[in-house]
């Protein structure tokens, strides 16, 4: 087995990856699937941060925009990630792997608050993080918590589990001739306005030089793959 190509890694999935059929909630059969593709990067002797969006639960720009107070939204979708959160521990857990969840929101009876060193110390324990709540502040998106978090947990890539193959010049699921990037630099996202992350996220990215690659979530064993040196989804990296 090769030596994987990241010590530490921040593993960033959208909601949808818990949802049934039907695109809401969570899904059991979903979050048992998710934790044995990330117990397979586990097993590789891999440190891993998780965070999970709120899409299969609560929007909060979707809420706003149909009148619901912007803040009011943004708290009730941080709520819905502590949800996620709690269910891909407890099926990781059914796995075997350690995993603690640390919430930017205070949840005491079900996560532990989110203090850097302590999640560091989880970390060097060899459990897995689950990182809920996003920034703990409303505005900002899971995709720019994951790479706060990233950056503050000394992650050495954000892998972001899309349900596409990558990046590519427009949706492909629009457009059948859309292009894909194998590399694209931050630079390159930012001017030509692709959706990878919102701005916010792609700018921390840029500024702590902090990689990020995207792949299809699934791609059933991508992600060891890709840990393993294969060329599988986009890099984004200056």
């Amino acid at each position: 087995m090769s030596k994987p190509l990241y010590r530490r890694v921040l593993l960033k999935f959208s909601g949808e990856a818990l949802a049934g059929e039907s695109g809401f909630g969570i899904d059991p059969s979903k979050a048992i699937q998710l934790s044995n593709e990330i117990k397979s990067v586990h097993d590789l002797g891999v440190s891993i941060i998780l965070i999970v969006g709120a899409g299969n639960i609560f929007r909060g720009i979707q809420a706003a925009a149909k009148g619901m107070d912007r803040v009011t939204g943004d708290y009730l979708g941080m709520l819905a990630t502590i949800m996620n959160a709690i269910s891909l521990q407890d099926a990781l857990e059914h796995t075997g792997v350690e995993t603690r969840t640390l919430s930017a929101i205070a949840v005491s009876q079900i996560a532990e608050p989110y203090i850097r060193r302590r999640a560091l110390r989880h970390l060097e324990k060899g459990r897995i993080v689950i990182v809920a709540g996003g920034t703990g502040n409303p505005y900002f998106t899971t995709d720019t918590a994951a790479v706060l978090r990233a950056t503050e947990l000394d992650a050495e890539v954000v892998v972001k589990a899309t349900k596409v193959d990558g990046v590519f010049d427009k949706d492909p699921v629009k457009h059948n001739d859309a292009v894909k990037y194998d590399t694209i630099t931050f630079d390159e996202v930012l001017n030509k306005n692709l959706r990878v992350m919102d701005l916010t996220a792609i700018t921390l990215c840029k500024e702590n030089n902090l990689p990020l690659r995207v792949l299809n979530m699934n791609d059933s064993g991508s992600l060891v793959r890709m840990l393993q040196g294969e060329d599988i989804g986009t890099l984004v990296t200056e």
